[in-house]
Order: C-alpha cells, then sequence, then structure tokens
C-alpha cells in the first residue's frame, strides 16, 4: 500500500483537493487554538478537539478559554462556518490532516507523553491512506519516528511515510509576545520522508509566512529543545551572576545593559526569581533525560535546572534579610507576591516560580497575599490565597513587604514603590526608586 491508496479494508479515501482542506487540532490551549484560527483564516475546514467536554462548551460559546486569543478573533472564526469543537474523537473521521498541540508535562521529573500518545490513538483510529500527522507538542528526539509512527502502525496497519504523511513541526508560540505570533514566526518542518515534509510544508505555507524545511523529525525536534536550552542556560548564568554581583556591590542589570550596546557577540538575559511556563523549565529535562539513555549526561542542562531551580529559595532568603534589617522576622510578617503568572502580560501560571517562592514563605510563618491583574485565583497547594485588588495605599495598608514577582507593565508600579515600606525587586523593574526598594 501506498500514500494515497484505499485501504485494504475498502474503506474511500477521504477526498482532499487543494481548495479544500480539512483539519483536525489535536488540544486547544495555548498552541493548538491559535493553529485552529490561524487555520480558518487559511480557508482550511476545521475541528478543534479536546478530552475536556467543558473547554468545548466554553469555546463553542465564543469565550475563548486562553488569554492569548480573544473572544472576538473566535467568534470571528466560528462565523466563517468553517470551525467546529469537539470532545467526540468519532468526530475526527473526516479530516485529511491532524494537528498534535497537546501538553507533554513532566511527571517526577521524568517525560510525561501520555497525552501523545492518547492523542495518536485518537488519530490512528480516523486516518486514512494519503493523510497527514503533524505533532507540534514538544518532545525528545526520536518521539516521532518512534512512538508515533509505531502506534500508527500497531492500530491502523499504516506505515509512516509510505501510506501517510508523517512530520513534526514544534511550536514555537511566545505568549504575550506583542512583535511575533503563529503567522510571522517561521515554521521548521521534518518529514520521516522528503514527500512528507513536503506535504506538511506545503500545508503550513497555508498559515504562516515562512517555512523553513529540515532532513527529518530528529532535527525538528532537536531545533525546538536547543531554542528553549539556550534560553534555559543562559538565563541561569544570569540567575548565578545576579547572587555574585550582589555580594561584590555590582548593579548586574546595568552590567548587562553596557554589554547590550555591544552590536555582535552578544544577547542579553536577565535574572529573575526563577524560570516558568510550559518551555524552559520542561523542554531541556527532555533532552537531558534522552542523553541519559545513551549512558551520558547533559551537565550543561543539569547545572542550569539546578541554579534556576535555586532561586526561589534565594529569594525567599533576600525577604527574610531585608526584614531582619528592620528587625522584623519572617513569622508573621505580612508579605505581597506583586504579579504571579510566570511571565509579563499573561495570565499564565504553568510552572511559575511563584509557587515555589509562595511555599517558602508559608512555611518560614510568612501571611501572604497576592496582586495580579491577568490572574483571577492563586492556590498554593490547593489552599486559595487572599488577593489584594490595588497597590494603592489601602491595598497595601499593613503589608510588611511586597515582591515584586511579574512586571507587567498594567501594574501600578508608582504605587507600589510609594506605598510599600520594603519592596525587593526580582526583575530589575525598579532601580534607583529609593533605599527602601533592593533587588536580588
Amino acid at each position: 500500500m501506498h500514500v494515497g491508496d484505499e485501504r485494504a479494508a475498502g474503506q474511500p479515501r477521504k477526498s482532499a483537493t487543494p481548495e479544500r482542506v480539512r483539519a483536525a487540532v489535536l488540544g486547544l490551549g495555548y498552541v493548538g487554538l491559535p493553529v485552529v484560527l490561524a487555520a480558518v483564516e487559511a480557508g482550511v475546514e476545521v475541528v478543534g478537539f479536546d478530552v475536556d467536554a467543558g473547554r468545548i462548551a466554553v469555546l463553542e460559546m465564543g469565550r475563548s478559554p486562553v488569554d492569548t486569543v480573544t473572544d472576538e478573533s473566535l467568534r470571528r472564526a466560528l462565523a466563517t462556518g468553517r470551525l467546529s469543537f469537539t470532545s467526540n474523537p468519532d468526530d475526527l473521521a473526516a479530516a485529511t490532516t491532524y494537528v498534535i498541540c497537546v501538553p507533554t508535562p513532566l511527571l517526577d521529573k521524568l517525560p510525561d507523553l501520555s497525552m501523545v500518545t492518547t492523542a495518536v490513538g485518537f488519530v490512528a483510529r480516523s486516518l486514512s491512506p494519503g493523510d497527514l500527522v503533524s505533532l507540534e507538542s514538544t518532545t525528545y528526539p526520536g518521539t516521532t519516528e518512534g512512538l508515533v509512527a509505531d502506534q500508527i502502525e500497531q492500530i491502523s496497519s499504516l506505515v509512516a511515510g509510505r501510506d501517510y504523511h508523517l512530520v513534526f513541526s514544534p511550536e514555537r508560540i511566545d505568549p504575550g509576545n506583542p512583535e511575533f505570533g503563529l503567522g510571522n514566526t517561521p515554521k521548521i518542518v521534518g518529514g520521516v520522508t522528503k514527500k512528507c515534509t513536503a506535504a506538511g510544508t506545503t500545508f503550513y505555507r497555508r498559515l504562516v509566512d515562512r517555512v523553513v524545511p529540515v532532513s527529518s523529525p530528529k532535527e525538528a525536534e532537536t531545533a525546538k529543545l536547543l531554542e528553549n536550552t539556550f534560553r534555559h542556560v543562559n538565563i541561569a548564568l544570569a540567575n548565578e551572576m545576579a547572587v555574585f554581583c550582589r555580594e561584590l556591590g555590582i548593579d548586574l542589570h546595568e552590567a548587562i545593559g553596557a554589554a547590550a550596546t555591544k552590536p555582535f557577540g552578544f544577547m542579553p538575559f536577565y535574572p529573575g526569581p526563577g524560570v516558568g511556563g510550559h518551555c524552559i523549565p520542561i523542554d531541556p529535562a527532555y533532552f537531558s533525560w534522552r542523553v541519559r539513555q545513551l549512558g551520558l549526561s547533559f551537565r550543561f542542562v543539569e547545572l542550569a535546572t539546578e541554579i534556576n531551580d535555586r532561586m526561589p529559595s534565594y529569594v525567599a532568603s533576600r525577604t527574610a534579610e531585608m526584614l531582619n534589617a528592620v528587625r522584623k522576622p519572617v513569622n508573621g510578617a505580612s508579605i505581597l507576591l506583586v504579579g504571579v503568572a510566570y511571565k509579563r502580560e499573561i495570565g499564565d501560571l504553568r510552572e511559575s516560580p511563584a509557587f515555589s517562592v509562595a511555599r517558602r514563605l508559608i512555611r518560614s510563618g510568612a501571611e501572604l497575599s497576592w496582586h495580579d491583574p491577568y490572574v483571577s485565583e492563586f492556590l498554593v497547594d490547593g489552599r486559595p490565597l487572599p488577593e489584594v485588588k490595588s497597590l494603592g495605599r489601602d491595598g497595601l495598608s499593613g503589608v510588611d513587604l511586597a515582591v515584586l514577582h511579574t512586571d507587567h507593565s498594567c501594574l501600578d508600579l508608582d504605587g507600589l514603590v510609594r506605598n510599600a515600606p520594603l519592596v525587593l525587586d526580582t526583575r530589575g523593574a525598579l532601580r534607583e526608586r529609593g533605599e527602601h526598594v533592593q533587588g536580588l
């Protein structure tokens, strides 16, 4: 059987012409939902699939569960008549292109591909010869040609590169980035054969300005991990330097700014309370895990992880140091976390260092509260913490120290500096704002 042939069982080939493409996007979060909207805008008929029936119900009402996708853009897509949502895997059968965008978290610090295998199982039961399958979920090199291809063949008897097209095309979504989105960020595509790569390239050229073909899925998988490992390692360098520079009486942010004036050979990275989100704390661990399967160690990644993971502890110790300087113990102190999302301009709490900072302060007896206009609820180990609604005088009344964890542009930083008796600035956003404001 070859790509484009009918199934041996006699199932008719699903019709697909260059004018009519039907795609199923599995996983409707920060990655999948933008893919859905881009495909609809490109004229593709799309069914968005998620196992969470509650999420499907919200989407069908035209309400986006993702803060980087507006309700307005979702409703425009629904109004085209080319978009539907479902939690029933039987509804995937009419698709000719399948895009898998499900999360790949860590479980006990090991890769957890359970959501990928579930999604691949749904695809395999709907797949026909000639169809295209694209995995966008970040994973270790070899997953596409190994786990994905093997599972599909086991379920459907269809062979990747012979009976259907299989590619890996890593997501490169940067939530909250106002300059680069799905359309103007180059899309890497690596197929198990040249024809697979060509099929993936043809599809993604509908969605993005530029497609970058690579030799195989392994190169595409590695490119994604390399991108975030690069950031992980350089953030760790900045974080470790922050600790040393404080002891040496050096303004690291000023030094970074000076170094960044060099027009070549340097890229600025900045210290912070730790790393968070769906990429940097997780992707390098996938790389490191795969390397360990070879009996080797990825020492750069492991050291960077150690440094970045200890930053929340350093934030907690700096908090205690500042309180001690005014003869106030952490135990019983009222401490406000300002900004609890993992990065600016979004409400994404995934892997946010704020959780680790909060746990350490709570264990020390602090009375903790939080403020973040992008976040509706902040739970630590299942317990909701009290929210402070504003950084005005009333909101900060009784607060002993505020920790600026995430410096959203909408925050009233002037109010924070004016009304908080002590401020620990973990982002370098409040430099030269007064002696009661200190950095890491």
